[in-house]
């Protein structure tokens, strides 16, 4: 297999773990925040949706015109409005955009070839600077997304430690 079919693969086992695990959990469970400034599995869920698709459209766009810039910071008016909105959208419509976009990103790393990740182009993010697709790749696509399904799997770890005696976290 070449690198963009191990990504292919891992992208879609995380999605598919993502789906499996967010879709059989009732409402207040997507939604219980481990902390103030953690994260709820709905806002995580909600950022994947928006970033993984993004990503994809960055290694696209960088492909077909090779040296411009890509990518954004922390700030991003997108990334933020994707979480603060979080709170008006239900959770089975944001897991079927992430399957929506899953697709949509698998659908694009197929039109590539491998070499077309060593494509290098400077980074809007001066942390990156210049870095050949195959970082975007495997770092804010493969990568984030496995650590976003982590990051579902501590949160119900801390669900299931906060509330013992409760039910199963399940529908």
């Amino acid at each position: 297999m070449g690198v963009l079919q191990d990504s292919i693969a891992s992208l879609e086992e995380s999605t598919t773990g993502i789906m499996e695990a967010a879709g059989k959990l009732p409402e207040e469970a997507v939604r219980w925040k481990p902390t103030p400034e953690v994260w709820s599995i709905h806002e995580i869920l909600c950022h994947v949706d928006e970033a993984i698709p993004y990503w994809a459209e960055e290694i696209e766009r960088v492909v077909a015109k090779p040296g411009v810039e890509w990518g954004r910071n922390h700030q991003s008016e997108a990334r933020l409005a994707a979480v603060a909105a979080a709170s008006q959208r239900k959770t089975s419509d944001v897991l079927a955009s992430i399957q929506k976009g899953s697709q949509k990103t698998v659908a694009v790393l197929r039109k590539l070839k491998d070499e077309d990740l060593n494509i290098e182009s400077p980074s809007r993010n001066p942390r990156f600077a210049t870095k050949p697709m195959s970082f975007v790749l495997d770092h804010l696509v493969v990568t984030h997304l496995r650590n976003h399904f982590g990051q579902i799997k501590r949160n119900l770890e801390q669900l299931s430690a906060a509330n013992p005696q409760s039910a199963p976290l399940q529908k």
